[in-house]
């Protein structure tokens, strides 16, 4: 089920690019995959289920880790969001324009 919705979204993320006129090629590989954007789903149920506060970096490795054991298959996906720093909508160009300034 979250796969299903994580796949409606990613097609609504591509969608918006499009319409904004962006070229594939340009923007793909900055997109999250279904499984990064289910992993996102279930980081965002942890917060909220935690009050709502944005998590520190050491407590949002710790989620993401929780996740991969509670969803094994999800492990590659949480294994490439380690260690970022910024996990938070980096494919989102208004998220990327106000990092840049």
């Amino acid at each position: 089920m979250l796969r299903a919705e994580a796949m409606d979204e990613h097609t609504s993320l591509v969608h918006e690019r499009l319409r904004g006129g962006e070229d594939p090629w340009d923007f793909m590989e900055d997109l999250p995959t279904v499984d990064e954007l289910v992993v996102f789903t279930l980081r965002a149920e942890h917060i909220e289920a935690d009050g709502g506060l944005r998590p520190t970096h050491a407590r949002n490795q710790r989620l993401l880790r929780q996740i991969a054991a509670q969803y094994p298959e999800l492990s590659p996906a949480v294994r490439s969001m380690l260690g970022s720093e910024n996990t938070h909508r980096r494919w989102d160009a208004v998220v990327r324009v106000l990092g840049e300034s």
